[in-house]
């Protein structure tokens, strides 16, 4: 079985958190996630949230604390999903690594199709916001 070291960044700006819809041909395809990515050999989660950020979506983001990490089990591979704080630094938002992105109040989340791995994030923030 795959274990996957994964990172997500819960970006804040204005009160409005950024999600990304995954791309149709991946796995989890077309569901909602706090946008991110996986960790490369030597790399620091902060490093590699700013580096996805940059590819997926043409942000630069400062990495703050880690909120949770989430291990979840799917049918072909474990994911361990750390979760920090991010803030927007700058940047227009394009979806280069995503098929599409919103920025939404936590109000909204229960509208999208969350991966399973980033329920437990949403609930958090539900509970938390």
């Amino acid at each position: 079985m795959v274990e996957m070291k994964v990172v997500a960044a819960v970006i804040e700006n204005n009160g409005r958190f950024l999600i990304a819809q995954r791309p149709e041909n991946s796995h989890m395809g077309m569901k909602w996630e706090f946008p991110g990515g996986k960790m490369e050999k030597g790399e620091d989660a902060a490093a590699c949230l700013r580096r996805e950020i940059r590819e997926e979506l043409d942000l630069e983001i400062e990495v703050g604390e880690e909120i949770m990490v989430v291990e979840h089990q799917y049918p072909d591979r474990k994911v361990i999903l750390h979760c920090h704080w991010c803030q927007f630094v700058q940047g227009e938002a394009k979806a280069l690594g995503c098929h599409t992105f919103k920025w939404v109040s936590a109000g909204e989340f229960k509208q999208f199709d969350f991966s399973d791995a980033d329920l437990p994030v949403v609930k958090y923030l539900l509970r938390h916001i």
